[in-house]
């Protein structure tokens, strides 16, 4: 990544523990695309419902050439699964966006 990690929150105090698991998790995209220009995460707990409590959610921004990523997944109540569940969702959004990109050179190259 050419800009590090940021990672914010809202409405929660992030233990060391899980600001670590974020910065796992955003590394090993890199794996998958080695043009990320930066990545921005937000956690949120904005909810209060009275049947489940605090609902968690992450907000991914990915930027790459040419385009910016955007995750927003379905919260969670499990502050680990939203994780695990955003960064899948990321990953799966890089794949694709990789897989266009070299569509497109091949086009192009043709």
């Amino acid at each position: 990544m050419q800009h590090p990690l940021q990672i914010n929150n809202h409405n929660l105090l992030l233990s060391s523990e899980e600001e670590e698991k974020i910065r796992i998790k955003a590394a090993k995209l890199e794996r998958f695309c080695d043009h990320i220009t930066s990545c921005h995460v937000t956690v949120d707990a904005p909810h209060m419902h009275s049947n489940k409590g605090v609902l968690y959610e992450l907000h991914i921004n990915i930027d790459v050439p040419g385009e910016e990523l955007v995750v927003k997944h379905e919260p969670n109540e499990n502050l680990h699964v939203a994780i695990r569940d955003a960064f899948d969702a990321a990953e799966r959004q890089l794949k694709a966006y990789v897989q266009r990109r070299s569509g497109a050179a091949r086009l192009h190259n043709s």
